[in-house]
């Protein structure tokens, strides 16, 4: 059985019996906001880890996803499942119109684009009050499909981690696939992959359009779950924490971007005893973790192990 196998079954029986340990809702909630930040940073890690395209707005694609879901339904009486889907075909345009003029760029030229349209994105969320409701939000009703309506933790924690495993077995399936190891020589040197007959630029594309759809579909499932949204959740910071997560987890390693999510997710909650201090405290311990465990903490323990193995 190959690493990756024994790792997914590994996840999904992780999935399958983390509610017997799950207390009540406040655990419930980590845990589906955990799932919700796994999947989008799976999704990230397969541009940024494995071909090598950095994007620091990709919060803005979470934002489309979920304000569609609740503009659609709140104001114009759309399905939900039928609002979601627009959602994700919008982001899916608007990540393919701007794609090739964005990743001809490299290095911090490609960063700062991609933080430009973050901002753009985010401005536009802002100052549209009449469909946003602007810095002050909008309430979004809850999701329903056929007549039947999610609610309650437990049936939410199903819905996403069933999302976090489908988002993942796709992930592994692409690495596996040509095109995946064509992802990965585009990130080792894109000329020698364009000599070796690899269209890069089509991948590039791609790879972009599927981590920006996956944005935004969980965009609008956390705009569904929560039931308000504020401009935040497709602001500057958010898009920086889910960078983080893909760097801190280990970038092209699909279980680090998971584990960045678990550990980014719950070190707010566990370090908010240091009353004030938590911010200083929070960023010390990433510090830390990437002087110590420089290629991410999946990558790097995986090289000592094996290197005590041999």
């Amino acid at each position: 059985m190959k690493p990756t196998t024994r790792g997914f079954l590994f996840l999904a029986f992780v999935l399958a019996v983390l509610p017997l340990a799950l207390p009540n809702a406040y655990y419930y909630d980590l845990a589906i906001r955990i799932a919700i930040n796994a999947s989008i940073a799976v999704g990230l890690n397969l541009l940024i880890g494995y071909t090598g395209q950095i994007s620091l707005g990709h919060a803005g694609f979470f934002g489309i996803g979920a304000y569609a879901s609740a503009i659609l339904t709140s104001r114009y009486g759309w399905p939900s499942g039928v609002a979601l889907i627009a959602g994700a075909a919008a982001t899916a345009l608007l990540a393919f119109a701007v794609a090739r003029p964005i990743l001809k760029l490299k290095g911090h030229y490609l960063a700062m684009a991609t933080l430009g349209l973050g901002i753009i994105l985010s401005m536009l969320i802002v100052n549209e009050t009449d469909f946003t409701g602007g810095p002050d939000g909008m309430p979004v009703d809850a999701f329903s499909l056929f007549g039947w309506q999610i609610t309650g933790e437990q049936t939410w924690y199903a819905v996403v981690a069933v999302m976090l495993l489908l988002v993942t077995r796709a992930a592994l399936n692409l690495i596996d696939a040509p095109a995946g190891r064509a992802l990965q020589a585009i990130h080792g040197s894109e000329i020698a992959a364009r000599v070796a007959g690899i269209d890069t630029t089509s991948f590039k594309v791609r790879v972009f359009v599927l981590s920006a759809v996956v944005a935004s579909v969980m965009g609008s499932v956390t705009a569904h779950y929560v039931g308000f949204l504020t401009p935040g959740a497709a602001g500057f910071f958010h898009s920086i924490e889910l960078v983080t997560m893909v760097v801190l987890g280990g970038m092209a390693s699909v279980f680090g971007s998971i584990l960045g999510a678990v550990v980014l997710t719950l070190l707010p909650q566990l370090l908010s005893a240091f009353e004030g201090w938590e911010t200083v405290v929070f960023g010390l311990i990433l510090m830390l973790t990437m002087i110590f465990l420089p290629r991410g903490i999946v990558p790097t323990l995986r090289l000592k192990f094996a290197g005590r193995a041999a």
